[in-house]
This record gives C-alpha cells, structure tokens and sequence, in this order.
C-alpha cells in the first residue's frame, strides 16, 4: 500500500505541473450512431458521470482486442483472465459476478449483450470505448448496476480502405485481421472486416503433456451506413464469431500441478444484427434501437479438477435474444430546459441441457462409501461403473420498462432529474431424470450374499417463476466552474441486477435425492436453493471534471458510496456436492475514490496514469453457519493502478515517420478469495513496454507483457474440499504489424 501511495503522489505531483491540449478525438465522433450518443445531452466529460474514453490510438498502443486488456486501466475496472471466455467477470466498485446475470452492461454497435457468457471476445478496428462506473440502471436498465461498456467500431464514413492486422507471440499466438471500408457516395457506406486468433498456449495439463488453454477464434462483421438525407440516418450491423477453446488451468493445491484426465473445453458461436434508425429535425430526435442475438455454446469441465474419474459436467445451451428500444429527446442545444423519454422492451429464450456424468472413483468415494457408512450391514454396489444425471431447462424472460429524463439548466447549474420503472418475468421449466441402480448385499460371517436389487428411475418436471418491479431513479446536479476549466458534480441513483435461477445446482438436487433414496438424507430442497433475488444499490457520488488548456492538463475524479441489498455472491456448498449457486448476500457496502489524468509533458512526451481504491464489505451476511459481517467482499481488487509513460521521436523532418516508446505498469490488489478472509492474493503489478516504428501507412511494435515475469493468482477456489488455483501468464512477447491502404 505504502508502494501505490508512493506512485500516486508522485504522479499527482507530475500532473500538477505538465499538461497538454485536450484532444477533440475524445469527443463523441458526430458520423456514428451510438446508444450513448442518443441518450446522453452533452459531451461526456460535461456529464455527471465516472467516465472513461479509449480513443483507437490509445487502444492500439495497449494492444486491446478485448475487454480484458482494458482491466486496471480504466481505475476500479478488473476483468481477471481465467477459466475460459465464459467466464467474463467483471468487478467495478466491488460489484461484479462470476457466473450468470452482469453487473457491467455491453453495446457493441448498439447491440446490447444480455448474456454475460458472450461478453469476452476479440474484435478488429475499435474506433472507441467508453467505460462508465457506477449504476447506469435509469437510462439502461437491467444489469447496468456497476457501469455500462459502450463499444463502437470504425464508421466506412471515416475512413477508406483496407486495414490490415496481423501480430505473432509466444505462446503459440497469431493474430490476423483484415477490413475493407468503402464510401459508395455521400449517403451510403460499407465495411467489411474479419479477424482470426490463435493460441497454442501457456499451461500445459501433465496428465497427457498438452496445453490446456489452447483456443482458435474466427469473426466477421459488417456495417452499413445510410443517410438518405440530412434528418435520417440509418445504421445496420452484422456480426458472427466461432471460438473453440480448452481452457481452465486450474492447479491442485496439494501438488501444484495441473492434471486433469477427463476433456476440458469451451466452444461458442454468436450471431449478432442490430439496426438503428434516426431522425431529427429542429425541435425533436427519435432513434429506433432493434437487436437479435443467437448464442450456441457448450463447455465440458472436467469438474472435479483432478486426475481421478469422479465426474464431468457439460453444458449446452442455446439462447435467442431480441430487443427493441425507442427513444425520443428536444433536439434544442440551448434554452433552459431539456428532456428525454423512452420505451425498451425484450424477450429472451435460454435452452440448457446440462448432465453431469458419475464415473469409478465418483460413484465409491461421494456415493457408495456414504451409504456403506451409515449403514455397514447392507453395503451397496453401483450397477454400472458410470451414470448420468440429467438436467435439461428452458428459461423464457421477457421485460418492459419506461424512462425519463428532465435537465435544468440555469447560469453555472445543471439538474438531472430521471426515473425509470423496469418490470421483467423469468420463467424456469426444468425436467430433471436420472436412470440407474444399485445391488444391496447382506454382510454374513461367511462373506456376502446379494440381497436386493433398488432400481432407482427418477424423472422430476416443474416449473417456477418470478416477476420484478423496479422503481429506479436519478438525481444530479454540476456545476460548470468555466468553459474552459471543467465542472463539479453530485449524484444520487438506484442501481438494480436482475434476479435469476441456479441452474448450476439440479445436478446436486437430483444427487441428493439418490442418496435420499438410499436412505441417508437429502441435503437440498430444490425450492430454497432455485431462485435468487434481484440486486439493489443506492450510490452516492460526487466528482469533477477538469481541464487545463494552458498546462495541458485533464483530469477526472471521483469519490463513491455504495449502498447494496441482497448483493449475488457465488458460493460453493459445502461437502462434497459438484456444483456452485448464487447467493443473497444480504447488505454490504463499498466506498472509494478514483482518479485519472493525461498530459504531454513536452513535445514529445506523454503521461497517462490512473488509481483506483475501493473499500467492499459485508454488512450482513449469515449463511446458515458463519457471520461474515466485517469481512472483506471476494474476488474484488482493493486498488487498481495504471501509469504509461510514452515518448516518440522523429526521424524525418516533415513528421512522417517515428519511433514510439512506451513503458507501462498495471497493479492491482490485494484480492481476498473467501468469505472468511483466509487467503488472498497480495498487491502485484505487471511490467509492459514496447517499441513502434511508425510512418504514414505502416507501424511495427515490438512489444512484450510482464516482463519481470510476476507469480500471482488469478483465481482460487474450493470444490469438495479441495483447494484451486489459477496462475497469471508469465512474460510474454511479440510482434505486431499493421498496415493501412486508405484515407481517414
């Protein structure tokens, strides 16, 4: 701590007295269509928001392709990389999930991502990302709890011609990307680009000496862009990608080796369309925001995490979602009052089938010996030496919800007043069946005679559900200190994550009801554990925006509390059941600070730095055997801490051509991994840097990660009493092209 302290004020100070201009490609690009645009009234920075923009350039020179890169980047924002993509965690302000419903919202191109498992994937030629932290439930809606990540790729109005990508690395890595952005005339545009990664991988699994994280993705997209006339613009997007992965380089704790003998992988194809329709005349703007999206996906787990054949679990699913959203606002710049209202409805369709296969060493240790335990006598064998327990789901949900949004603006003073009422149904339709049996034998002095035979046919349907309604308001005000210097802000809002099922859990439902059967107790009834409660948060806030034009200096900050009710909590059960639920978690709390900055020091030199601090407890949490109340929450970075210094030198006179440097540190930490506080990773930080050659068309970057080749964890965990763990990457390396044929 004392070390992040150090580096902070060192860099506060550095900020204090260097700046540079504020650079216009920040600002929201007028030639594209996107949801932030259409719902926000002004310049990002003149919003009463916790905002952070990645323009190309800076997205570029981080090597960002997906979410994850931008971890500890933008402060209090933490992806951690394990698992496999299905695991798209996010935590902002000691919110976030690890399985099931976001605490982060995604648009890519104004298609809203409404399954998390989809959230992690590469995409080419980002024209910019704008990341908001804290609640954006008003004006978003479901699952915007924690922030909303708003995507939008590079418009064929911008620029035409090819864009070509292409990078290699340890590991095995390759990379490619190739894009054609071509203006037909004024009105009518097209890109098409497509991109495809390799990875051979870092981890290697010693039961049979291949890397287990290997993955092949391939995507393509399309954007159409027609303006048929000066009031109308219309905008469609199409995307696709397959990824075959392996994934989940857990180590046992006990030898420190990875060593599964069962397969491992995580294969997804997603089919994304989204149109958006404009109009505006002088007084009044309406935007039309419709998207489908498909998602077919499975992962196979070797689910005990070890060498032996206890069990595996694979999961298929398949889920069909469609939006529609309506929005209308004054389209007047000035005047005193200004407002905006609108509309979003969904529907989404989610079929999962999900057995979990019993093997040898499954069946004797978790089931036989039980049973023979508690009743020595009469021991059992299994039939079989494998059987399955089947689950199989189907999981409508269907929502509505209204929104509006009222500012004032007098003199320096501007109020936001807005409210939304979201109401949403989930319905689960489950049909859970298990076909097997067992021989009962009688012990004698002379050995052991078979006595009975117990067939046991289970075949479970039902059905549950729930509906919410949500009342979510905002109230803000700013102040603008000057034109050129920036403003103050306050804010109160209401954040909301929709509630859901434990899908995860029938496996464990229908093992308990086995044992049950065999006579030694069911641990679970399915209706406790099925269902779990919307999350709710009020967040207080107040930060600034700042400039410094003379100096050169911006500068963003912010302080935050958090106030959460029945926050979602994954836990895993204890004994020796096989899966993992989601839990309310009763009240808990976070406060922090954020703050980031930007300057060119001189000419040439440039300063980008950002920290985050967030302070995340339990303020009630009993789980039916332990108080956590005090303890720190899970798996959520108590700071978060970017500084990149950049340096670039001319080697031509007229600018055109140009050597970059760049030398970055990410930190973050300390993580704790239980609820009871006894572990934790300890503050760690990774070492980057690179090398640019750049002229007009063509750059070449050598660049490498982790260079002081850091130990740290990235996950632990414990299943049936065992200890996990998953290990960060090690230093990495390569080389990047890219090569531009066009103009912007």
């Amino acid at each position: 701590m004392k070390r992040i302290v150090t580096y902070l004020c060192v860099w506060l100070y550095c900020l204090a007295i260097y700046g540079k201009e504020e650079n216009d490609s920040l600002a929201i690009m007028l030639e594209e269509i996107n949801v932030t645009a259409i719902k926000q009234a002004n310049y990002l920075r003149q919003e009463p928001e916790a905002v952070s923009v990645l323009t190309s350039a800076e997205i570029d020179e981080l090597a960002i392709v997906s979410l994850r890169g931008v971890s500890d980047v933008v402060p209090n924002f933490f992806m951690p990389d394990y698992g496999s993509r299905i695991t798209s965690t996010i935590y902002v302000r000691g919110i976030g999930s690890r399985i099931d419903q976001p605490s982060v919202g995604l648009n890519v191109d104004n298609v809203p991502f409404l399954n998390k498992d989809a959230y992690d994937f590469d995409i080419a030629d980002i024209a910019y990302v704008e990341m908001f932290r804290g609640p954006q439930s008003t004006l978003y809606g479901r699952n915007t709890m924690a922030g909303l990540i708003n995507i939008t790729t590079l418009s064929p109005f911008r620029y035409q011609g090819w864009r070509i990508f292409g990078e290699i690395g340890n590991g095995a890595r390759i990379k490619a990307s190739l894009g054609w952005y071509h203006k037909f005339n004024d009105l009518t545009a097209l890109s098409i680009s497509g991109d495809y990664s390799h990875l051979g991988g870092f981890f290697t699994n010693e039961y049979n000496g291949k890397k287990i994280d290997k993955e092949n993705s391939f995507g393509l997209r399309t954007k159409f862009q027609w303006r048929p006339s000066n009031r109308l613009r219309i905008q469609n997007t199409l995307s696709a990608n397959l990824l075959r992965q392996g994934g989940y380089p857990y180590e046992y704790a006990g030898t420190g080796k990875i060593e599964y003998n069962d397969t491992c992988f995580y294969r997804r194809f997603t089919l994304s369309e989204g149109l958006t329709v404009n109009w505006r005349n002088e007084d009044i703007e309406i935007s039309s925001l419709t998207s489908l999206q498909h998602i077919d996906d499975n992962m196979t787990l070797d689910q005990d995490f070890l060498p032996e054949s206890y069990f595996n679990l694979t999961q298929k699913k398949k889920e069909t979602d469609f939006t529609e959203e309506i929005v209308v606002k004054g389209n007047s710049s000035s005047g005193i009052y200004h407002w905006l209202s609108g509309v979003f409805g969904f529907f989404k369709h989610l079929d999962m089938d999900a057995p979990v296969t019993f093997k040898d060493v499954g069946i004797r240790e978790l089931i036989e010996s039980h049973r023979n335990d508690a009743n020595p006598t009469y021991p059992i064998k299994w039939d079989t030496r494998s059987f399955v327990l089947n689950s199989k789901f189907k999981i409508p949900t269907w929502g509505i919800a209204a929104y509006h949004e009222s500012e004032v603006r007098t003199g320096n003073w501007n109020f936001i007043a807005a409210l939304r009422v979201d109401y949403e149904k989930a319905t689960l339709k489950y049909h859970s069946f298990c076909n097997t049996g067992y021989e009962v034998f009688h012990l004698t002095p002379e050995g052991s005679e078979p006595y009975r035979h117990i067939p046991i046919d289970i075949d479970d349907y039902g059905d549950v559900s729930h509906d919410y309604l949500m009342i979510l308001p905002k109230l803000s005000a700013v102040y603008l200190l000057s034109e050129d210097l920036g403003n103050i802000y306050a804010k109160i809002s209401r954040g909301y994550k929709a509630g859901g099922f434990n899908t995860n859990m029938f496996s464990d439902v229908l093992q308990q009801r086995l044992m049950g059967i065999m006579g030694i107790g069911a641990q679970y009834n399915p209706e406790d554990i099925v269902s779990y409660k919307p999350e709710k948060s009020w967040n207080y806030e107040i930060g600034s925006h700042l400039s410094f034009k003379k100096i050169g200096l911006t500068m963003d900050m912010a302080a935050f509390y958090i106030d959460c009710r029945d926050q979602q909590l994954t836990i895993f059960p204890d004994g020796t059941t096989t899966g993992r639920m989601m839990a309310n978690a009763g009240k808990t709390r976070s406060f922090g600070f954020e703050i980031s900055g930007n300057l060119v020091a001189w000419e040439n030199i440039e300063f980008n730095m950002s920290y985050g601090y967030t302070n995340a407890k339990f303020k009630e949490f009993f789980n039916g055997i332990n108080n956590y109340a005090g303890k720190r929450l899970p798996y959520v970075p108590s700071n978060t801490f970017f500084v990149q210094g950049l340096y670039s030198l001319n080697l031509s006179s007229n600018r055109k051509s140009l050597l970059l440097f760049d030398i970055n540190f990410r930190g973050t930490g300390s993580i704790y991994w239980s609820e009871e506080n006894d572990i934790r990773q300890k503050f760690y930080g990774l070492l980057g840097a690179s090398v640019s050659w750049m002229n007009k068309n063509l750059e070449i970057k050598i660049w490498g990660k982790n260079l002081s080749d850091t130990n740290y964890k990235t996950f632990y965990f414990k299943s049936m009493g065992n200890e996990f763990l998953q290990r960060g990457r090690g230093l990495e390396a390569g080389v990047t092209v890219r090569y531009n044929i066009g103009k912007l």
